[in-house]
């Protein structure tokens, strides 16, 4: 059985984990970063002073084994958003009424026991820590458009003493997953990022949201959100000395250094850079426990198409940005060979229209990372990358360098 450990980059990790998982004999472990704040996350970030489970639950997701006989409410229940509009008053009757011995919760028949029991203990504490959260708070929890699942996630988060890595793991053990998926870190931090131009994102929402050319110049991780308010009446000069000392990277929870530690191959996954895998590298003990695994195959995988967080990127500044950001927590040098075997670069061009990222050859001249250039886009999917290809790729160079004596 391989130990294989997906830095996970969001969409770009999301048809590399399926093909994995489908591959006989692989141990599947992606590390997710919990900054998420937008629509029901934020929300449950704000009541509950938790990390946001949002992007942990859709790679849990994609772990779902279908062999299970309860698949169906499973999925279900991991899709499942209460609409706009939603009567609160309902949703809460509907949650107490199954908490207190109901069959079904929003609808969804659970028929499973060992499913269900859990998941009432998981519903009570969601309902009765919101009950005393909103009385301190002075402010209603919204409904619209959140995930059951979230809701689910703040129960399990209270039962388990507010630890997300322990949350994490009470979840995958419940609905069996066919992998494993921690956070980078169990330490509540906001992420936040400047723009070269000024402009504050105040916000781990407003990087994904980013619709501009403008580039990102910096992330920062705070321990609370910025005033809006009050922070523009600084100037930019006092806006990067109190972003610069305020900001605090989080520790690798202990989950993630032993998943590193004992990785036969580690992959970087292609994704959004800035507020999926940035924010990772930048755990304190990532790049060290890499570094140390000197036995683990390490694999960059490279963005097949630009997004607005990296418009000008060719495909030696997603590597060249890797590294910057997986040495800043420790301050310390790493050379390259240490962090990354081999990049993997696509060459495919299937989709008309998509803005590719280019093979810039002439500026991998001073980095000494192998480069494997070749068709890794999906031919149902054009402008994705195509799992199967990407892992049968890597598995060859782990066969490789096995063999190589």
């Amino acid at each position: 059985m391989l130990n294989i450990v997906i830095l996970n980059g969001g969409r770009g990790a999301a048809s590399l984990i399926p093909a994995m998982l489908r591959h006989q004999g692989l141990n599947v472990t992606s590390i997710v970063n919990a900054y998420d704040d937008g629509k029901s996350t934020g929300e449950i970030r704000r009541f509950f002073d938790m990390l946001g489970p949002s992007d942990i639950r859709k790679v849990q997701e994609l772990m779902l084994p279908e062999d299970d006989p309860h698949h169906a409410e499973s999925r279900a229940l991991f899709a499942y958003r209460y609409p706009d509009g939603s009567d609160r008053d309902a949703i809460l009757a509907d949650m107490r009424d199954f908490a207190g011995g109901g069959g079904s919760l929003a609808g969804i028949a659970i028929a499973s026991d060992p499913l269900r029991r859990p998941l009432r203990q998981f519903v009570r504490e969601f309902v009765e820590g919101l009950t005393v959260i909103e009385q301190a708070r002075a402010e209603r929890f919204r409904f619209s458009d959140c995930s059951l699942m979230n809701c689910l996630y703040a129960g399990a988060y209270l039962a388990c003493e507010r630890d997300l890595e322990r949350t994490a793991k009470t979840i995958d053990r419940l609905f069996r997953l066919k992998g494993t998926v921690l956070p980078n870190s169990v330490e509540n931090k906001w992420l936040m990022a400047l723009r070269e131009n000024g402009e504050m994102l105040y916000c781990e929402a407003e990087i994904v949201e980013l619709r501009s050319n403008v580039l990102i110049e910096s992330i920062f991780l705070l321990d609370r959100p910025l005033d809006r308010e009050r922070f523009p009446r600084l100037s930019l000069e006092e806006q990067r000395y109190f972003l610069s000392r305020h900001h605090a990277a989080p520790n690798a929870s202990p989950g993630v250094r032993l998943a590193l530690e004992q990785a036969d191959i580690i992959v970087y996954s292609a994704g959004t850079q800035h507020s999926s895998l940035y924010p990772t590298y930048m755990s304190r003990g990532v790049a060290d426990t890499i570094a140390r695994n000197r036995e683990a195959l390490k694999i960059f995988v490279t963005n097949i198409g630009a997004d607005y967080e990296t418009p000008t990127y060719r495909a030696s500044d997603y590597l060249r940005g890797a590294y910057k950001f997986l040495r800043l927590p420790d301050d310390r040098h790493y050379a390259m060979e240490e962090l990354f075997s081999a990049v993997l670069i696509n060459n495919g061009r299937r989709k008309a229209g998509e803005t590719y990222v280019d093979y810039d050859e002439a500026n991998f001249a001073d980095m000494p990372v192998p480069r494997i250039v070749d068709d890794f886009e999906s031919e149902s999917a054009p402008g994705k990358h195509d799992g199967a290809k990407v892992t049968k790729a890597i598995l060859a160079l782990y066969e490789e360098a096995a063999g190589a004596p």
